[in-house]
């Protein structure tokens, strides 16, 4: 278990800001929708839905990302678990979770069950109904040791001026060793050098529009070897 945990502040009284990397942790236009925009449809999903579908994410934050995609699992009808897995460095608790997702009534049902078994334990261990990982710790050392190839990446750490850490080259590069072939990642961020690390580690990337104020963000496919 990581000895770092979120440190916050609250914006209207109800969008967490990261006060170690002075960054809003979902849009402030609408976050369910940006996360509908740049990570589900990103990602052509749910259209690419599987039985084993396997997304991968950097950065859980508040979890709802993980609540939209497995809200929009279930309502496609799919009656075996999605995988989830997500690297996490700094854990917010259960009680700041909640805050957060109150915001969001429409994955009530599914944040209401994922802040109690957070609470348990936030690596997800005692969630059900989905087959959910949280690892907690630095991305840059955890995600080299897994031994899976997702099929989708959400990547969606802080900004990349702010948390430069978590977009570097050499861990895009375990994202690509670590995604299928043919398999995507999506994120709300257009930097250059983001874009350029995915090309590096084998992704077809793309500039596309996005969400609300942004004017852009990035898609990418992981080339056929």
């Amino acid at each position: 278990m990581s000895d770092q945990t979120a440190k916050l502040e609250w914006r209207d009284d109800k969008i967490p800001v990261s006060t170690h990397f002075d960054d809003p942790y979902f849009s402030l236009d609408n976050g369910l929708s940006e996360t509908q925009h740049v990570f589900l449809a990103g990602n052509d999903l749910p259209a690419r839905f599987a039985p084993g579908f396997h997304i991968a994410e950097l950065g859980f934050g508040t979890g709802l990302n993980f609540l939209a995609v497995w809200k929009a699992w279930e309502e496609a009808g799919h009656d075996t678990p999605l995988r989830f897995t997500s690297f996490e460095a700094f854990p917010m608790n259960a009680e700041e979770m909640a805050r957060a997702l109150a915001a969001f009534p429409e994955v009530a049902a599914y944040a209401e069950r994922l802040c109690v078994a957070w609470a348990e334990d936030p690596t997800l261990s005692t969630l059900q109904g989905i087959d959910a990982c949280v690892v907690i710790g630095d991305a840059r050392e955890t995600l080299a040791e897994q031994n899976w190839q997702a099929d989708a990446w959400f990547l969606d750490g802080f900004s990349p001026a702010k948390n430069p850490e978590l977009w570097d080259e050499a861990l895009m590069k375990q994202v690509g060793l670590h995604t299928k072939d043919d398999g995507t990642a999506a994120t709300y961020t257009a930097a250059g050098f983001v874009r350029r690390g995915l090309e590096a580690a084998g992704f077809e990337v793309e500039r596309v529009p996005g969400f609300g104020r942004k004017r852009h963000m990035t898609v990418a496919r992981k080339a056929s070897s």
